[in-house]
């Protein structure tokens, strides 16, 4: 069948359930306008921010360089409303869920995927936090049905996802696998062919949308690094191929089904320099900048995630044309939009036609009521729990980092870990990953404000937000060394940047910022006594760092697995039975030059 025959049958959503359904074009095409106007808006890491999010997480730089407030699922359902037009088509780029306040962690995400149907989304890739609680539960969530433990949530059956979820770069590992992303797709011949080369993919690749007339379609992509940031055992059949690969292979999927058009949605990113304009391109060229300059040049533009920034950038792509580059920060902060037009004739995007803004969601105009009503039931359903008292604490306790490395909040949570593990567990010492640090305890807290260094359940959720399970495993003095050793870059991991693991109080050592790899650590010490390489050593982590999560290999070399709570619930405990805690020291690493 040629491209031009494919064109008769109608694609929107077509991979992503493997039906073509027959429709033939407008029988006025030949008297309709040589091009097509599209309007994009694009959300990324959204992180399943109902409530307007708090702190430095709920501020953005605007175009003049001024701090403002953003974020709010109420402003964002009115500001998407405000940009869009009959011309819209809403996509996302990966992380609307995952490591989420507790109004919507608390029933497994169903409130911020609904919500995001509620916005009119059409298309998201999958981010490497939609793979927090497995990939079992990721295709629960697209599909509907109730969680298999916790049961349905107060709002009734889970119907599914109101829109396509697609990841091309996400394989089973068995080329014998079983798999329903392309279930019924048996026409043209030239694309089974196509992907059955490739692998089995484990989630539909592409999904297209007609807009006035003309198919437009979208790539979804994760980051490659997703197995070393997500817990090892909800992914053990997966693998998560190169971005750039596997957006050419899917970019001749849609050649061959005669789209296009096509829009990369990838969650990978850069980092950008501080203090600009969300319209500016000031990123660091990295990992982002890798995928949007080397895909197929048939790919129009790329917008990305991941990295929580903003940028619009115009990059050249392998034929030497201009193709956008863009991001619009995370927490439902910026909404990226994008006019184009597409040529009749061709089916292409007109590239000189795109023109992109990343809109700042201000929480300056009138709130959505309808999504007012939507999160306050949440909000009151949640409420009996979050708001439990679990402790107090005498001055804020910071997830910020100090020169060695250590945050006091990392410290403390590493303190509670030790404690929950030593009966049962046999725990010597604890390590926390900083990365599952996610929000500091305020002294005046939150919501009331008043002061009085009451921490509630929902306040300690959001500082440990992944329900990971507290693990202890039998590591070698030599071991541990090399854990720690894997909190710098250079070694045979790839460490991406120096990640240092929060220790309990009766864990010391130095490192040398100078030294080689390998030669970094020195003068380890559990209770004042020096560590010897052969002797053997209960330590405890969460099951994420334990499965080799950051890029922390040794873990998985431990022996002796022993299981415990959850570490949301070891934090819980610790808070109430050391009260009222006062900010930890951080003097537990010594740096040298």
């Amino acid at each position: 069948m040629t491209s031009r025959s494919l064109l008769r049958f109608t694609l929107a959503g077509a991979v992503a359930t493997g039906a073509l359904l027959l429709a033939g074009l407008p029988a006025d095409a030949s008297k309709a306008p040589r091009t097509v106007p599209v309007r994009l808006l694009a959300l990324n890491d959204f992180h399943g921010h109902l409530e307007p999010p708090t702190g430095s997480s709920g501020r953005v730089i605007d175009e003049n360089g001024q701090t403002v407030d953003a974020g709010g699922a109420v402003y964002l359902a009115a500001h998407m409303k405000a940009l869009a037009d009959r011309n819209t088509i809403a996509v996302a780029q990966g992380d609307l869920i995952g490591a989420t306040p507790l109004v919507s962690a608390a029933y497994h995400d169903e409130p911020s995927v609904e919500f995001m149907g509620k916005l009119g989304l059409k298309v998201a890739a999958v981010g490497n936090h939609e793979f927090d609680e497995g990939y079992t539960e990721l295709k629960r969530i697209m599909n509907g049905g109730c969680h298999p433990v916790d049961g349905c949530s107060p709002a009734g059956r889970w119907k599914g996802a109101a829109f396509d979820y697609v990841g091309a770069n996400v394989l089973f590992k068995s080329r014998h696998a079983k798999s329903d992303a392309l279930a019924g797709l048996g026409h043209p011949g030239q694309v089974k062919k196509l992907l059955a080369d490739w692998g089995v993919p484990a989630l539909p690749p592409v999904s297209v949308k007609w807009m006035n007339g003309v198919p437009i379609g979208f790539i979804g992509i994760v980051t490659q690094t997703t197995p070393n940031i997500v817990t090892a055992e909800g992914i053990k059949d997966l693998k998560f191929v190169d971005e750039v690969k596997a957006t050419n292979v899917a970019s001749k999927l849609l050649k061959l089904l005669g789209v296009r058009a096509q829009v990369v949605l990838v969650h990978e990113g850069d980092q950008v320099a501080a203090g600009q304009s969300p319209d500016a391109c000031s990123v660091v060229p990295g990992a982002g900048s890798r995928i949007a300059t080397q895909v197929d040049a048939e790919v129009d533009m790329v917008l990305s995630g991941h990295s929580h920034q903003a940028y619009l950038c115009t990059v050249k792509d392998p034929a030497g044309r201009n193709r956008l580059y863009s991001q619009g920060g995370s927490f439902g902060r910026v909404i990226t939009s994008v006019d184009l037009k597409v040529d009749r004739r061709t089916l292409d995007i007109d590239r000189a036609s795109v023109v992109a803004d990343n809109h700042l969601v201000t929480r300056t105009i009138t709130p959505d009521p309808q999504i007012s009503t939507f999160v306050q039931t949440w909000k009151d359903r949640v409420a009996p729990v979050a708001n439990r008292a679990v402790g107090t604490i005498t001055a804020d306790i910071t997830n910020t980092a100090v020169p060695s490395g250590e945050s006091p909040l990392g410290n403390l949570i590493a303190d509670a870990q030790l404690a929950a593990t030593q009966t049962g567990g046999n725990a010597q010492i604890a390590l926390m990953n900083p990365g599952g640090v996610r929000a500091p305890l305020t002294y005046a807290g939150s919501p009331a404000g008043e002061g009085d260094g009451v921490v509630t359940y929902g306040e300690a959720f959001a500082v440990q937000p992944f329900n990971n399970l507290m693990q202890v495993v039998t590591l070698t003095g030599a071991q541990l060394k090399t854990v720690l050793e894997q909190q710098f870059t250079g070694g045979p991991n790839n460490q991406a940047f120096t990640k240092i693991l929060q220790p309990s109080a009766n864990l010391t050592y130095t490192y040398s910022q100078s030294a080689a790899w390998g030669s970094k650590v020195s003068a380890i010490q559990i209770d004042g006594a020096p560590v010897t390489d052969t002797q053997t050593i209960r330590v405890a982590a969460n099951n994420f760092l334990v499965g080799g999560g950051d890029a922390f290999q040794a873990f998985t070399e431990g022996t002796e697995l022993w299981s415990g709570p959850l570490d949301i619930d070891a934090f819980v405990e610790h808070l109430g039975r050391a009260n009222p805690i006062a900010p930890p020291a951080t003097g537990r690493i010594t740096v040298t030059g």
